[in-house]
């Protein structure tokens, strides 16, 4: 019999996302607390940028997009918001997007499953993601519980269960 496996990932889902922004620019526009403030949220590129007239606007309207963000089902641990920084007479505020387990989670993980898991389990690093493989099912149901329970520092997925 051959092994089962899934794979562990951490990706944004970008139309998520993207209604989550929709949602909290609209809510900017309409909120009277925002009105004559020049407060505005637009993705350019990897990053969403927030501008402001003042620093307590910006941050605002960050609450408001974490807000949507979370009402959407996208994890916070994908943004990671810088401070709010001067350029002229605008506050702005740059979140960049989180996406893949980097070299050094995946190895964190790999260890924790190899400390806590199921002996029968797998680990293989490919690329963004981690391979758990094992005979049992019931395996890697136990290994998806033990990660959903870690307190990790990024968000994961788990994909191709198999």
């Amino acid at each position: 019999m051959a092994d089962s496996s899934f794979d562990i990932v951490s990706k944004v889902n970008r139309a998520e996302l993207d209604n989550a922004m929709n949602q909290a620019a609209r809510e900017i526009d309409t909120r009277y607390d925002f009105k004559n403030t020049g407060t505005k949220i637009e993705m350019s590129g990897e990053k969403i940028l927030i501008e402001s007239e003042t620093e307590e606007r910006a941050k605002a309207a960050l609450d408001v997009l974490k807000e949507k963000i979370v009402k959407r089902q996208v994890s916070l641990k994908h943004l990671d918001p810088a401070e709010p920084m001067l350029s002229g007479k605008q506050y702005k505020i740059f979140c960049a997007i989180k996406e893949g387990i980097s070299q050094e989670n995946a190895k964190k993980v790999a260890k924790i499953l190899k400390d806590s898991g199921p002996k029968s389990i797998k680990t293989q690093i490919q690329g963004d993601e981690l391979r758990v493989s094992s005979k049992s099912k019931d395996d890697l149901q136990e290994a998806i519980t033990i990660v959903k329970n870690a307190s990790l520092d990024f968000a994961v997925q788990f994909t191709n269960y198999r």
